[in-house]
């Protein structure tokens, strides 16, 4: 299959309205999107990714206004949230309506939505018939794309089109709140923080139990995630200090020790969430075999690169 770039979002729409597979930026990471209401279309997403049947998409809409063609209602906690931030970065699990394929939820009753602010999504979505299910655009384990050229280097030959955008500006996956619960729960960090969601939602709690994780109502939580091939070493405070590996590199808030062949050294967490993806994927092309990561403070996106940082390292040691 020829895997067409282009940079129009008409020409991306059509092959998305004709049950073809288009990649596409967000100001995440890059997805890889299908119409929800083609079968043949979302099973091609598993097949591109080699992604695990039992792992949910989330739907992408272009405004809020399409919720109520994928989900049976809108809770009072997730009307508050939408009305905050969306379109943002921001994922909510809902109950889903019948006609959701099973494909999209795992089988779940719920279904996760979300509203990209990405300029270049918005008029995507505006142009896609129906409501687009998405997860991102990878080989599954593999650390998401940011730009569209790693999305090429994933999934050329393997899907109809690619999207072609700026670099994702925030770099890490969305948050996600399960709203189909009360009080809500936040399944996956990231861009908005656990803290600023309590501002707007107080009753908001963080999940995380091995329970959850079985039955995951939200991507990522129950396969490997976010590896480079590189072995993933963690340090900072409460992990222990990098030294002895040869051919390794750094990426971090501080300055690393003597010796790292290739580093990062971010200004601010905000930063490293947006370099992270794309670095681990410098580092495979330069065959890197050591790549020690520097554990961020546990707040704010700090949060979100401390769970995508210790999932990537969980792919090497077990």
């Amino acid at each position: 299959m020829e895997t067409v770039v282009t940079e129009s979002a008409s020409i991306a729409a059509a092959r998305i309205n004709r049950g073809e597979v288009v990649a596409f930026p967000t100001e995440t990471v890059y997805g890889l999107g299908a119409d929800i209401t083609n079968e043949k279309a979302l099973q091609k997403i598993f097949t591109a990714k080699g992604r695990p049947p039992d792992n949910p998409l989330i739907v992408h809409i272009h405004s809020p206004e399409q919720i109520l063609e994928v989900a049976s209602e809108i809770t009072e906690a997730s009307e508050i949230l939408i009305r905050h931030f969306f379109p943002g970065p921001l994922t909510l699990i809902l109950r889903k309506k019948r006609s959701v394929s099973p494909l999209i939820s795992a089988g779940l009753p719920t279904v996760g939505i979300r509203c990209p602010s990405h300029p270049v999504a918005a008029a995507f979505l505006r142009q896609c018939n129906h409501p687009i299910a998405a997860p991102s655009a990878n080989i599954s384990g593999r650390p998401s794309s940011t730009d569209w050229e790693a999305v090429y280097e994933d999934l050329k030959g393997k899907i109809s089109c690619v999207l072609k955008g700026s670099q994702s500006t925030i770099g890490v996956e969305s948050t996600i709140i399960d709203c189909s619960v009360d009080p809500p729960r936040m399944l996956r960090s990231g861009a908005v923080s656990l803290e600023s969601l309590q501002q707007i939602v107080p009753g908001i709690t963080a999940a995380g139990t091995v329970e959850d994780e079985q039955h995951p109502r939200s991507p990522g939580l129950k396969y490997p995630h976010y590896s480079p091939s590189a072995r993933i070493k963690l340090c900072g405070e409460g992990y222990p200090d990098c030294k002895g590996e040869k051919n390794s590199a750094w990426i971090g808030l501080s300055t690393p020790p003597e010796g790292i062949k290739k580093m990062v050294v971010c200004r601010n967490i905000e930063e490293y969430a947006y370099k992270l993806f794309s670095f681990f994927r410098e580092c495979d092309r330069e065959k890197i075999a050591v790549i020690f990561c520097e554990m961020p403070p546990e707040r704010e996106i700090g949060r979100a690169i401390r769970d995508r940082l210790l999932r990537a390292a969980e792919e090497h040691h077990g």
